[in-house]
């Protein structure tokens, strides 16, 4: 590469931030291909360090790491929120490169010995309990990166780190591409009977974007997706059945090729949409991952990969976890199984003169609910602009963690239109900042929502470097209303939870006090306590103080009104044992295929044998929610998804101490808060999570909160 190439790369050459107006799929594999080069040019120059200190040994390493982590980084982010076929197929290019690069640093036996003599010189090199904790997870993860294997073995644990890398992008982007393939265009007023103006105005918007340019919100047409915003709410309120049928079953075989078993799927090919679920089956490459996870298992000298995925996480065994599932689900199962039978009966009453499919939990939950509690997620939303819930969640971190945070006034290049900057200042001084990307777009944004790293805290000699987060939802968007003009993003009540909860990791990410670069904020913290701050922020949205200063009506800027208020405190565990069993279902087919798959059977009757005995109305023959797990098959919580009940017992703790002090008493929420953040928040990866949480906490957690929390009792 040419020093001109290297000079005008905006992926080499980012400065404080990236230039996400400049970067384009051809800079890809130069700066990767580059920022390789000085990597292992200065990783051959520290695998000669004899004695090695933090100044000679620490220091150098991370220089090498922060490079690759800013490049690297930067394209998966725009992976995630700006795919395209270019973007892919550079990435795919180098993607094999940059695992055998980290292969190389994980499994250099020089560097390992090199930690194993910096431990050594405690006393004298590791003088904080970060630098103590740095060390021994780099020793720890050197071994479970094979640095032990030789000859056959580390050449085939290689082979698989390759081929897992490879395998979980081409699922994430079989979800996107079965994502972005299915459009449902409505055309008549039957086919949109129930569906609310607000999601009207979307399914046109989004069907003016796929050329029908006369689309309008009152006579169509209408489109639906597989988005989020576009298909729940359609679940929820469309009362053409045979419509909410078609798109349950596309949701619920995405990406499963012709279904479990070699099933043709009655979804696979519509007319309407041209939609074949064939082209995308991510069936094989479940199989494939769990083989290659279970192999790489037995090279490092463990039974199975659930065993490698706790040697970094705060819970001890798989017992425990299976115990703490057990537990939970033998308060939620018969509560769920109550729920469904008071619902189907609801159901008949309302007309329906059929069993209770799975296609109508969604539409009679939401009729049910308005009849129990009176109100509808509709008349929610206009008290939910974006902006208002924007400044009402940051006023509250300002009370809690005396931070202010300010849409930043600096030039900073942005992705797309959508996004915003902020910062995050204290006692006058900007600490942190983060993009905000919040609303789905079809065919470039991958769905869900979540938190990641862009810059990472870090203080050296000559400068401390401020930490920076992507803060990413897929919300609804603003709407272009006929009569209106311009209307704001409208949430749902759910949507705000989501912002709190990626909020709330952030704060962990941008709070930090944490001077080195491998322990500040999220980084070294284990698994299973990194949705702590992201689950206790939810706890919030439930309060007056907090209602009252994140709500303001669109047009009138009228309070979300108290009656309203009651309304949602009343229904906040409404149809709770569904929702946690579903999670516990998730949770425990994640351990069990981890810990028990060997390619003897199939990935489907595992899955079905939980089903059986963890949802109350039976999946569809051919269900492959599995091949839209990303979490656990493209993500990173692969034999750690019970990482959100984990968390969950704590975070419904910690919130149980301000309860405790009183969510009225100003001056304890400050010292708590203060505390909070003291702890939880700043002190990152720095220490064992159990030792923090015991700090701000004065004991460990018990499951008493949660349950409570989801009014529920714990079993006899």
């Amino acid at each position: 590469m040419s020093a001109p190439d290297v000079q005008n790369n905006p992926l080499l050459n980012q400065g404080e931030l990236p230039d996400f107006t400049k970067i384009t799929a051809e800079h890809v594999v130069p700066a990767v291909r580059e920022a390789l080069r000085l990597g292992k040019e200065n990783l051959a120059r520290l695998e000669q360090v004899t004695d090695p200190t933090w100044n000679n040994f620490v220091l150098p390493l991370r220089e090498i790491s922060r490079r690759i982590d800013r490049v690297w980084g930067a394209v998966n982010h725009l992976m995630g929120v700006k795919n395209s076929d270019a973007l892919r197929s550079a990435h795919e290019t180098v993607q094999p490169e940059m695992v055998e690069f980290q292969l190389q640093i994980s499994q250099s036996r020089a560097l390992y010995n090199g930690w194993q003599k910096l431990q050594a010189k405690a006393d004298t090199e590791l003088t904080t309990p970060a630098r103590a904790r740095i060390v021994a997870a780099a020793l720890r993860d050197a071994k479970l990166a094979g640095v032990a294997l030789e000859g056959d073995a580390q050449k085939r644990f290689n082979e698989i780190q390759r081929d897992l890398a490879s395998l979980s992008t081409r699922f994430s982007n079989a979800v996107l591409d079965a994502t972005k393939a299915f459009q449902l265009l409505l055309k008549t007023a039957d086919e949109v009977a129930g569906l609310p103006e607000s999601w009207r105005a979307i399914a046109a918007q989004t069907a003016a974007a796929n050329g029908h340019t006369d689309a309008n919100t009152n006579s169509g047409p209408w489109l639906v997706t597989l988005d989020f915003p576009s298909y729940h709410p359609f679940l929820q309120h469309a009362q053409n059945r045979a419509l909410r049928e078609q798109v349950y079953r596309a949701t619920a075989t995405r990406a499963g090729g012709r279904g479990a078993g070699g099933v043709q799927p009655a979804s696979a090919t519509d007319g309407k949409t041209g939609h074949s679920s064939e082209k995308w089956n991510n069936w094989p490459l479940i199989d494939e991952i769990l083989k290659l996870r279970r192999e790489e298992a037995q090279i490092l000298g463990y039974k199975n990969f659930a065993e490698v995925s706790l040697a970094g996480k705060m819970a001890p065994d798989v017992a425990k976890i299976r115990e703490m599932l057990v537990n939970l689900a033998k308060v939620a199962r018969p509560q769920a199984k109550a729920e469904i039978a008071a619902l189907a009966t609801f159901a008949k009453e309302q007309g329906l003169n059929d069993e209770l499919q799975l296609w109508d939990v969604a539409f009679y939950s939401e009729r049910r609910r308005e009849a129990l509690y009176n109100y509808t997620d509709e008349e929610l939303r206009p008290y939910f602009p974006l902006p208002k819930v924007l400044d009402g969640m940051f006023a509250l971190a300002e009370k809690l963690f005396a931070v202010k945070i300010r849409k930043s006034t600096e030039n900073v290049p942005l992705w797309h239109n959508d996004v915003q900057f902020f910062d995050v200042l204290a006692d006058g001084n900007k600490i942190a900042s983060f993009y905000l990307d919040p609303y789905a777009r079809s065919g470039e944004k991958r769905g869900g929502a979540w938190m990641d790293v862009c810059r990472q805290r870090e203080s050296t000699a000559q400068q401390t470097i401020l930490p920076v987060a992507y803060l990413v939802c897929n919300g609804t968007p603003p709407v272009l209303n006929q009569v209106e003009g311009p209307r704001p993003s409208l949430m749902t009540f759910s949507e705000v939870e989501t912002l709190f909860h990626e909020f709330g990791h952030g704060l962990q990410h941008m709070l930090t006090r944490v001077d080195e670069y491998e322990a500040s904020g999220i980084s070294n913290v284990e698994w299973d306590a990194v949705e702590l701050p992201s689950q206790f922020m939810e706890n919030w949205v439930f309060e007056r103080s907090v209602i009252d200063q994140i709500s303001g009506h669109y047009q009138t800027g009228e309070l979300l009104p108290q009656a309203l208020f009651e309304k949602i405190v009343a229904a906040k565990n409404y149809m709770a044992g569904s929702q946690m069993l579903r999670q516990l279902y998730f949770s425990l087919i994640d351990i069990e295929l981890h810990e028990k798959y060997d390619g003897s059977q199939q990935v489907v009757d595992i899955q079905k044998a939980i089903a059986a005995d963890y949802t109350v109305i039976a999946q569809l023959p051919d269900d492959a929610f599995l091949c839209s797990f990303t979490h656990i098959f493209a993500g990173g919580y692969a034999a750690g998804y019970y990482s959100y009940k984990w968390a969950e017992v704590l975070s419904a703790d910690a919130f149980a101490a301000f309860e405790e002090a009183g969510l009225a008493n100003e001056k304890a929420l400050h010292e708590l808060g203060r505390r909070y953040r003291d702890t939880v928040l700043a002190l990152g990866g720095s220490r064992h999570p159990l030792e923090i949480y015991r700090e701000f906490r004065g004991r460990d957690a018990t499951i008493d909160a949660l349950l409570r929390h989801n009014g529920m009792k714990p079993a006899a």
